[in-house]
């Protein structure tokens, strides 16, 4: 290995080997993701980076716990922290400025980044069969439930020997099945490895520039599996390296700063009385909506009945709001969304651009009826591909997690880590969690800047803009991948470039379940009863921590479309945040 090789493969700024340590890691990051981001940041969050402690309670806390080459778990500790920095200024602008300290917990960001294959409803997690009979089916197109349409959305070789390709039947499957010659329905075919079989001779029909022709034709989500270097050569990628992790700019609507009510002794939370909307489904983009519930704000997410959604992942995601459902082509819901409008303070949209402007919410029209009522709005936009402010080439493609893992690279450095010449899915949904830390990050910039300066501001960042940070981060060193492969159950590295990312997250667990046993302590997690799941559901707590504020949910979850579609009258249980 080359001297140059060798630093690549090192922590940021070290040379030479010594024991890794994921708090001395996140610290690193921490300065990096500063360099990213600063010109986006008010400058009243940097004052609070000094004060920021990365904390564990067992050796598994600064332990790199994951089967995963790439930095995770300390880039997710360094955005905790800049949300951290966030609150602190916020409080501050609240009228109780005082030296707060922002503690992030080490565990509980490893078990945040687990977070959607650990939470469980009276023990039953997402892979116990039992689960689904707790837990309402939004799954409307049989694209969860059923193993074949399941993996439609995959991994696959074309026609090509060495080329990859990511098909992605989304939450619906027929199309992209019928597109590649297969039937929407195969009921005889339930043995994984033969759906996995039938499905990839199908896409071994295809090179993978036939397959993007098809997937413009048909409009599906589905991209090439590329390398970190060959995304960086396409179109897109040039364009996103001129784009920091996540941008925060004014909507070009003037109005006035927006105070924040005032409670008689402060607020027990830094966002108490503000009103979120949130137009999200599965992971990402509900992310940011639990994060900002869990700084007081009332988050309302809004779903329609005639939309399917991932059911398992709201008894994650769906914690600390209230969920309603409202279809928005229909003329009695949107008359009642208008008037949820009125008094909103934030709107979280996770769809792809321009779904919502084509139902007649443009940014700048939600901002212009915002300058009617004298108070701004903040416009939180996630997406896959990013690039939506520059016109990037691939700004408007569907795509999810996997999408942006594969596009991007992060595919190839999982597989290359296995020791394998082929890609692969990594374990658990880490880029939907890192991409809602930092749109979590940008809307509390966005409130601030409201509070402070008036106005209307958009918030944007993606998938890809998340992975493309963590990328430029390296890998861990060589012997933190050695140890990682010694130690972790070597079923986990018999996965292949087909396997799910079910099949792969799940091997992954088990050895994590085994290896780290303290990451599943009862003072990481939090359990409550959930009337609307009728039983406990238990969860990871918040990994952050800032004086003299308190950080958490003061509700349980719920499903989607449990709630009426309004402000009014929202139960609240505070003990909860002593919990």
């Amino acid at each position: 290995m080359t001297i140059r090789q060798l630093k690549a493969s090192l922590p940021i700024g070290q040379v030479g080997l010594r024991k890794h340590s994921v708090g001395e890691g996140a610290k690193d990051v921490l300065e990096e993701l500063l360099k990213s981001a600063k010109m986006e940041l008010p400058k009243e969050f940097l004052k609070y980076v000094d004060h920021v402690m990365f904390l564990r309670n067992s050796r598994a806390g600064d332990t790199v716990c994951l089967p995963c080459p790439l930095r995770e778990q300390e880039t997710v500790a360094a955005l905790k922290a800049l949300e951290g920095c966030a609150a602190a200024a916020i409080t501050d602008v609240r009228g109780a400025k005082r030296e707060r300290a922002v503690k992030v917990n080490l565990e509980r960001v490893t078990s945040f980044l687990m977070s959607a294959y650990i939470t469980n409803i009276d023990g039953l997690d997402k892979c116990n069969p039992k689960t689904k009979k707790r837990i309402p089916d939004t799954d409307l197109n049989q694209a969860q439930s059923n193993i074949y349409r399941r993996l439609s959305a995959g991994l696959y070789e074309t026609k090509n020997l060495g080329e990859y390709y990511h098909i992605h039947g989304s939450l619906e499957a027929t199309t992209t099945l019928e597109m590649i010659g297969l039937p929407a329905f195969l009921p005889g075919l339930t043995d994984y490895r033969d759906c996995i079989e039938t499905i990839e001779g199908a896409v071994r029909k295809f090179s993978g520039a036939e397959l993007e022709e098809l997937n413009r034709e048909y409009r599906q989500a589905g991209v090439p599996v590329l390398t970190n270097e060959k995304y960086q050569k396409t179109s897109h990628g040039r364009a996103m390296a001129s784009l920091p992790l996540f941008t925060v700019n004014p909507l070009g609507v003037e109005t006035p700063p927006v105070p924040f009510v005032e409670s008689t002794n402060g607020p027990s939370q830094c966002l108490q009385g503000l009103r979120v909307i949130e137009l999200c489904r599965v992971i990402a983009g509900p992310t940011i909506g639990r994060s900002l519930a869990a700084h007081g704000a009332s988050v309302l997410k809004i779903t329609s009945s005639q939309l399917p959604d991932v059911p398992f992942f709201q008894l994650d995601v769906n914690t600390g709001k209230h969920t309603t459902s409202l279809h928005l082509k229909d003329p009695h819901d949107v008359a009642i969304f208008e008037s949820l409008l009125e008094t909103a303070d934030v709107i979280i949209d996770g769809y792809r651009p321009g779904v919502i402007a084509n139902l007649g919410y443009r940014p700048e029209d939600l901002a212009a009826k915002a300058a009617r009522r004298g108070k701004g709005i903040i416009y939180v936009a996630e997406d896959c591909f990013g690039g939506a402010e520059i016109g990037a080439e691939w700004a408007g493609r569907p795509g999810w997690q996997q999408i942006a893992d594969c596009v991007t690279g992060v595919a190839w450095e999982q597989g290359r880590f296995m020791g394998l010449n082929e890609p692969v899915v990594p374990p658990f949904p880490m880029s939907d969690y890192g991409t809602g830390c930092v749109g979590t990050i940008a809307a509390l910039a966005g409130i601030y800047r409201r509070a402070t300066q008036g106005g209307s501001w958009i918030c944007r960042t993606s998938l890809s803009q998340y992975n493309i940070f963590l990328l430029s981060l390296g890998t861990y060193p060589i012997d933190v991948k050695d140890q990682l492969r010694r130690e972790h159950d070597p079923h986990f590295f018999e996965l292949r470039h087909s396997d799910s990312v079910d099949e792969v997250s799940q091997r992954a667990l088990a050895s994590v379940r085994h290896l780290h046993p303290a990451l599943f302590a009862s003072h990481i997690m939090q359990s409550a009863y959930s009337e609307a799941y009728g039983g406990i559901v238990t969860w990871t707590k918040e990994p952050l921590q800032v004086d003299g504020i308190k950080i958490g949910h003061v509700r349980p979850t719920r499903p989607n479309g449990y709630d009426r579609p309004t402000w009014e009258d929202w139960e609240s249980d505070e003990t909860l945040l002593d919990a």
